[in-house]
C-alpha cells in the first residue's frame, strides 16, 4: 500500500497529484510561467483537503527532478525536501523527461507502434531543448541531453522509425524536423504531475529514495543568468 503525494514544477505547468498504489484519485495543475512558487503550496493543500487526508497519512512524497527550468526545479525539489523533513516521510526523484514518455504512453487513446519512438523535449533556450528517446515501452533508447536542433537533428532515428516529438520543445522544432515523413508532433501535450505516478509507486515498491539531505535537482547544465534588462 502506497500513499504518494506527486510534485511536477520542471516545465511552465505547476503540478500537483495525489495517487494511492499507482492510481490517481486527484491533481491540480496550472500552465503558466512563473507562477509555480505562489501556488504550489495552496495546492496540495486544497489536494489533500478535499481527498479528507492528512499530511502524516502520506508514505512518500515523488517529485520531477529535471532536466527543465531551473528555478522550477529548485521549487519543486524544495517544496517535496520540506514535507519530507517536516513529516519524515521519503523522497523519492524521477526523471522529468521519463516522466512524460509515461504520460504519453499511458494516455488514452494512445495507440502503440513498436517501429515508435517517443521524443520528450523541454525548452531550453533559443533551438536548444532538453530532450531523450524511448521506446512505445518506456525504455530508453537514447540518454538525456541538451541538444540543438537543426535539420540533421535525430536523423540516424527518423531513418528507420516514426518519432512521435512532444512537450513545450517541440513546437518551436516543427519548422525544422516537420518536413521528415516519420516525424509526428503531439501539439496538445500539457506536463502533469500525474505521469510520475507508474515511476513513482514502481520507486517506492522497490525502496529506490534519495537522500533527502543531499538530493539536488537534475539541471543537466549549469544556470546562466540573464542581465537585467535597464
Amino acid at each position: 500500500m502506497s500513499l504518494i503525494l506527486q510534485i511536477e514544477t520542471a516545465t511552465t505547468s505547476c503540478s500537483v497529484a495525489l495517487a494511492r498504489d499507482g492510481k490517481v484519485l486527484d491533481f491540480k495543475q496550472i500552465n503558466a510561467r512563473n507562477i509555480h512558487a505562489e501556488v504550489i503550496t495552496l495546492y496540495i493543500d486544497e489536494l489533500l483537503n478535499n481527498a479528507g487526508i492528512n499530511y502524516n497519512d502520506l508514505d512518500a512524497i515523488a517529485v520531477s527532478s529535471g532536466p527543465g527550468s531551473y528555478t522550477g526545479l529548485r521549487i519543486g525539489v524544495s517544496t517535496a525536501k520540506g514535507l519530507c523533513f517536516a513529516l519524515d516521510k521519503p523522497l523519492i526523484a524521477i526523471e522529468t523527461l521519463e516522466a512524460m514518455a509515461y504520460g504519453v504512453i499511458n494516455s488514452t487513446g494512445f495507440v502503440a507502434d513498436t517501429n515508435m519512438l517517443l521524443c520528450p523535449m523541454i525548452d531550453a533556450r533559443r533551438m536548444e531543448v532538453y530532450t531523450a528517446l524511448f521506446d512505445t515501452a518506456g525504455n530508453r533508447v537514447r540518454e538525456t541531453a541538451a541538444d540543438i536542433i537543426d535539420e540533421n537533428s535525430f536523423a540516424d532515428y527518423l531513418r528507420d522509425h516514426k518519432i512521435l516529438f512532444f512537450g513545450d520543445g517541440a513546437e518551436k522544432c516543427k519548422s525544422v524536423l516537420s518536413e521528415n515523413p516519420n516525424a509526428a508532433f503531439l501539439d496538445d501535450f500539457i506536463n502533469s504531475a500525474t505521469y510520475l505516478t507508474q515511476k513513482a509507486a514502481q520507486k517506492f515498491t522497490g525502496g529506490a529514495f534519495e537522500d533527502v539531505a543531499y538530493y539536488e535537482p537534475y539541471y543537466l547544465k549549469d544556470f546562466i543568468a540573464g542581465k537585467k534588462a535597464l
